[in-house]
């Protein structure tokens, strides 16, 4: 039987491993540049999606920001012990719960939307501007 290098297989080539070292790379500099903040990218996730839809439901928002239930509800329960987010009735279905940011999850995200641009910005840094606009539109079309 071949060895996976006879046979022609480079882990270093393939598109998980490329993905996985890219998204390795993005994290850290992510990380780097909240680290005074203490946001993790699942927090900014939702944090930047209640300032942009107001009100959700935590399944809602676990959707729009491509999270499982036990992970928004990990998420969702440290923003709350940050009082950065509150758990509220929704107005509409007095049996269904909403999550909203409160004025100081409003004044953190609105305060770090200049940070979250340099990190998109010195993440595509290698890139072009039409190498950066492909790329994006590629990864759009994968996930």
């Amino acid at each position: 039987m071949a060895e996976p290098e006879e046979a022609g297989y480079a882990l270093e080539v393939q598109v998980g491993h490329l993905l996985r070292r890219a998204h390795q790379r993005a994290t850290a500099i992510f990380l780097a540049a909240m680290q005074d903040h203490q946001v993790t990218p699942t927090q900014w996730a939702a944090l930047s999606m209640l300032r942009a839809e107001g009100s959700l439901s935590q399944n809602h928002l676990g959707r729009l920001t491509a999270m499982d239930p036990a992970t928004i509800q990990g998420v969702a329960r440290r923003l709350i012990a940050r009082k950065l987010i509150c758990r509220q009735a929704d107005l509409d279905d007095r049996r269904r719960a909403v999550l909203r940011l409160t004025e100081a999850g409003e004044k953190l995200v609105d305060g770090l939307y200049e940070t979250a641009f340099g990190i998109s910005r010195d993440t595509l840094a290698p890139l072009d501007a039409e190498e950066r606009e492909i790329f994006l539109s590629l990864l759009r079309r994968l996930s």
